[in-house]
This record gives structure tokens, C-alpha cells and sequence, in this order.
């Protein structure tokens, strides 16, 4: 693909954390970047952040950043997004699927059904959402012949983390990409998935605060939220990309293979060995 910046790119669910982190990167190289979630003021959320902030950031790092205030659960909200974005710009190049409903209870001790039932919305707003967004932006991109959907995905795809429901959501986008990979082939237009590792956010600063002791060590293997969006840049720009997609890609070791290093120039650690492989889809195909 190799088109020249300014790209057109949107991340979901980038008031803050991970999805804030990718927006950025992409401001750093100049694209145009549609920075969408639900927090339009301070005090919308309880982490700070907003999608204004987000925006404006981009644009101070050389981008131009765009917020749209979508709720992902709402699929009318979505299809507007969609059609904002192409009465601008004509065009989609990336698409992060990064939305998810995280809720407070996520990392509470205690098997599932002792915590809050609204776990359960991150299915809703973090794979549902995820292929309705991919549905508008493949709608986009099969026109123009090009294009790149990335999902954020976790190494609790493979193992147990935070229960079934984010186990469930996370396993679900990786499936997701393959399948998608499939159908979006033959109109030139790849998807991905990419698993994070430990990252630099608020929420974990949150956490880190709260139990000093047991996170000790953590700044040093953590990755920056900005390292996700510099491999998706680099994953854009390889001449075999359309080889590569479909998989599902350890960030850090697709990070080593591309030649990108996190904005401290580290080499953030694979956790492959401690938490697992990438599921190996079969490459049958039943239509």
C-alpha cells in the first residue's frame, strides 16, 4: 500500500489509554486521525481523558486530529461516523478497533458470577462493536482498493485473564481478523490483530498507585500506548502485508521483525513464553 501521509485513520475508543497512545502515533507522522469515544469532558469517565484533548493532541504533534463523540454501542452513531469520515475525506486507510467497555470489577478477585454482570459488556462494546465499525470501514475500503483493520488484542486470547468475558472478546477479534481476511483478499484490503502487552496507561498507573508493592518492576517491561500505533504504521508500509494478514501478531515480535522500537527506543519483552502462542487457525474454508 505505502501511501504517503497524510493517511486517513480512525481509532475507536481513544479518549485515553491504548487507543489515545495509537492516535498519537499516527499524529507524530502526520496523518489525519479520527479519535472517537464517549468522554467529551473531564469527569464523563472516571480515568481522565477526552476525545477533544485526544484530538488536539494530534494535532499539536504535527497531525490533524478530528474527535467525534460516538457511542460504539449505538450502531446508528457508528454508520454516522462512517459517513462523516467519507464526506470528508473520500477515503478510510486505518482502522483500529480499540472500543472496549472495560468495566471496574474487571480485575476484582472472585470468580465471575460474584462480580458485576455488566462485565459482560465489553462482547457488546469490544467485538461487536468492532465488527460493525469493520462492516462501514470495508464498505469504504473495497472501493478504493486499499485499506488495513487492525483489532487491539491481548494475550488473554490464550490464557486465563480477567475471566470469561474478556477471554471471550479477546479470543473473538482474533478469529474475527482471519475470517475477515478472507473475505477482504480479492479487494486488496488486509486485517490484523495485534496483541498488546503490559502498557503504560492511566488505568494501570491507577492500579500501580494502589498496590506498590505487587506491580514493582512493571515501568520496566511495560510498552509506551504510543509502540501499538508505530507497528500498525510499520505493518501499513510492509510490501507483505497482504501475506501477513489474517494473523495474529504478538506486537513486540511483529515489532522486532518490522524494525520498530517503543518512543524510548526499548525493545519491549514478547510474553509469549509466560502467558502463550497465537491460535493457528485452519486454513480450511466451508462457504
Amino acid at each position: 500500500m505505502n501511501n504517503k501521509s497524510p493517511r486517513v485513520v480512525l481509532v475507536t475508543g481513544s479518549s485515553r489509554g491504548a487507543g489515545k497512545g495509537i492516535a498519537l502515533a499516527f499524529g507524530s507522522l502526520g496523518d489525519t486521525v479520527y479519535v472517537t469515544g464517549r468522554s467529551k469532558q473531564e469527569g464523563d469517565a472516571r480515568l481522565p481523558g477526552t476525545i477533544y484533548a485526544t484530538a488536539d493532541e494530534v494535532t499539536a504533534r504535527g497531525g490533524k486530529g478530528i474527535a467525534v463523540a460516538c457511542d460504539h454501542s449505538n450502531d446508528e452513531d457508528a454508520a454516522k461516523l462512517f459517513e462523516q469520515i467519507k464526506q470528508e475525506q473520500g477515503r478510510l486507510d486505518i482502522l483500529v478497533n480499540n472500543a472496549a467497555h472495560v468495566h471496574d470489577d474487571l480485575i476484582k478477585p472472585g470468580g465471575f458470577w460474584t462480580k458485576s454482570i455488566g462485565l459482560v459488556g465489553i462482547i457488546d462494546v469490544g467485538l461487536r462493536s468492532a465488527y460493525i465499525a469493520s462492516y462501514h470501514a470495508a464498505n469504504i475500503m473495497s472501493v478504493q482498493g486499499s485499506g488495513l483493520i487492525v483489532n487491539t488484542g491481548s494475550f488473554g486470547a490464550r490464557c486465563y485473564m480477567h475471566g470469561p468475558a474478556y477471554g471471550a472478546q479477546k479470543v473473538g477479534l482474533d478469529k474475527m481478523a482471519f475470517d475477515m481476511a478472507h473475505d477482504l483478499r480479492p479487494v486488496g484490503v488486509a486485517s490484523a490483530s495485534i496483541w498488546m502487552g503490559m502498557l503504560k496507561t492511566e488505568r494501570t498507573e491507577a492500579v500501580i498507585a494502589a498496590e506498590p508493592e505487587k506491580y514493582a518492576g512493571f515501568s520496566e517491561m511495560a510498552e509506551s500506548p504510543e509502540f501499538t500505533g508505530l507497528i500498525i504504521n510499520a505493518l501499513y508500509n510492509d510490501k507483505d502485508l497482504m501475506a501477513r494478514s489474517g494473523k495474529t501478531f504478538v506486537g513486540a515480535e511483529l515489532a522486532i521483525e518490522l524494525g520498530v522500537t517503543d518512543i524510548d527506543g526499548k525493545q519491549p519483552p514478547s510474553h509469549r513464553p509466560m502467558l502463550g502462542d497465537p491460535i493457528e487457525f485452519s486454513s480450511a474454508v466451508v462457504e
